[in-house]
């Protein structure tokens, strides 16, 4: 608990009441992402079972796609074709290794491979599992829509300068939020907007009690839900299988 024990202080210097304090407020009873803790029994996960790596995992459940289809508060961030037959949506937590290591060595080749070629369509969206992410979250939901791919990108390959627990959070993530454009005004209006906390949360509630997430990265694909990093091998065997 030591790190969601982070109080605003250390992410905004001691801003007084603040949306992210309520953000840690909400996530108070949360556990540290980068000790893969539960949440509500929530976990970050891989697939760990016994099968080979690039083997079609299992699913854990079923889901209604139509309701899963519908957008939410916040703008989907989708790839791809509407029409196209196989559809992904990922919930992904910007703390979570497991979520950074699918980004940087899953997503790129699914992408090319299916989503470019308009047999797939992929949505993003947040799941936060702590304070920290909820708060990289916010700022990629500040940056321009067509920078929001390209900050997480950015979020996930630097995760470990930025979402360690002896890392000064609020230093790294304006670094890291000057290179994308942000003043350090505009980078703490961001993280006050009481709006888009909510909103965040709102996305992050809703997978949960409707959809029955409660790990990260969960992909809800075709009306089956999967929890934990896929291989390219998996992930194009499972796809494949729907064409």
């Amino acid at each position: 608990m030591s790190d969601m024990l982070l109080t605003k202080r250390h992410l905004l210097g001691g801003t007084a009441v603040t949306a992210l304090s309520l953000a840690f407020a909400a996530f108070a009873d949360t556990a540290s992402a980068a000790n893969a803790t539960t949440v509500g029994g929530a976990q970050e996960t891989t697939n760990s079972a016994a099968s080979p790596e690039d083997a079609i995992p299992s699913s854990e459940g079923n889901v209604d796609m139509n309701e899963v289809l519908k957008p939410g508060p916040l703008p989907e961030i989708a790839l791809g074709k509407e029409d196209a037959p196989v559809k992904i949506v990922e919930y992904m937590s910007l703390t979570c290794p497991h979520c950074a290591h699918f980004a940087t060595t899953t997503f790129d080749a699914i992408k090319q491979k299916y989503v470019d070629t308009g047999k797939a369509r992929f949505i993003i969206r947040e799941f936060p599992f702590d304070p920290r992410a909820a708060a990289a979250f916010m700022l990629a939901r500040c940056a321009p829509q067509e920078q929001y791919l390209p900050m997480v990108d950015m979020l996930f390959k630097q995760q470990i300068a930025w979402a360690s627990p002896d890392v000064d959070g609020r230093a790294a993530l304006l670094q890291m939020s000057k290179l994308a454009g942000f003043t350090e005004d505009s980078f703490t209006k961001c993280l006050t907007n009481q709006k888009l906390l909510d909103d965040v949360n709102s996305v992050r509630e809703r997978a949960a009690k409707d959809f029955g997430v409660n790990a990260t990265p969960t992909f809800l694909i075709n009306g089956k839900r999967y929890a934990g990093d896929m291989s390219v091998g998996a992930m194009s065997k499972l796809i494949d299988s729907l064409l």
